[in-house]
């Protein structure tokens, strides 16, 4: 499954009440290191049916950026039942983020 753009309207419904866990990759257009993470977010969303992937574009989505208190990205975040269960700030290979799901 592709990963899904998560808006303040959809965060509830997406993330919050999720029964699979969630892989929130919170990035902009114009961030290079967020860039070069998406191609493995994509994969990983791609290839793991029992994930949910979302995407939160800070500049659109500035409530959900301030709620999670973001202040670098890329900024990779795991939610297991509405709750953070992993966190991670800056690029990352597609290895290490697929081992933050594993928590």
């Amino acid at each position: 499954m592709a990963s899904i753009k998560i808006t303040k309207n959809n965060f509830e419904e997406e993330v919050l009440k999720s029964d699979k866990p969630v892989l929130l990759d919170f990035w902009a257009a114009w961030c290079g290191p967020c860039r070069m993470v998406s191609p493995a977010i994509e994969e990983i969303a791609m290839e793991n049916e029992n994930i949910k992937v979302g995407k939160v574009n800070i500049d659109e989505e500035r409530e959900l950026a301030a709620q999670f208190k973001i202040m670098s990205i890329p900024t990779l975040m795991v939610l297991k039942e509405g709750k953070v269960a992993a966190m991670a700030v800056g690029a990352r290979p597609k290895k290490e983020i697929l081992k933050m799901l594993q928590v």
